[in-house]
């Protein structure tokens, strides 16, 4: 499994010239739990967002993300459906995750991807809080089937307290 947090920060480079384009600043993923694209850093505040659409993305390693061609980066287009990872009008971090019949489980820290170059978000990282991580660790849960985001909390059926597993370093 990999973090969404460790894409974030990483450098997009080129691979026809070597060349740098620009560093990953957040993830964009859609309202059916799949990353979009990679939100790139602005250079200045008046320029409009950047970004690399994931299927355009041709690896994304350890230490850089790799593009075949600098016009993999395009200008973002602004929708009202976008799910943020870290910022936004609408972000994942931070938000409550709540079963249907109330039950808060956590809060989400970070999203998991499979190892390899695929959008699909398969689970949570969860928190409750800065104390709680240090005493009990951070806990995962399992991307359920019927997860709805909602404007301030992520709804999961009730079967996900049982779903609900200690982090482990593996992870």
């Amino acid at each position: 499994m990999r973090k969404a947090k460790e894409i974030i920060g990483l450098p997009v480079i080129d691979l026809r010239s070597g060349k740098q384009l620009g560093t990953v600043k957040d993830l964009v993923m859609g309202g059916d739990w799949e990353a979009v694209s990679l939100l790139l850093e602005t250079k200045t505040w008046f320029t409009a967002p950047r970004c690399i659409r994931w299927e355009d993305a041709y690896s994304i390693g350890e230490d850089a993300v790799t593009v075949d061609g600098g016009q993999a980066v395009t200008e973002c287009s602004d929708s009202d459906e976008a799910i943020f990872l870290l910022e936004g009008r609408r972000k994942l971090s931070g938000l409550p995750v709540i079963t249907v019949n109330g039950v808060q489980l956590g809060l989400t820290e970070d999203v998991y991807f499979p190892e390899e170059l695929d959008k699909r978000i398969i689970g949570f990282e969860l928190t409750d809080g800065f104390l709680s991580d240090i005493t009990e660790g951070r806990k995962w849960l399992p991307l359920p089937g019927k997860a709805v985001m909602g404007e301030d909390c992520i709804l999961v059926p009730v079967q996900c307290q049982l779903e609900v597993k200690p982090l482990t370093k593996q992870e």
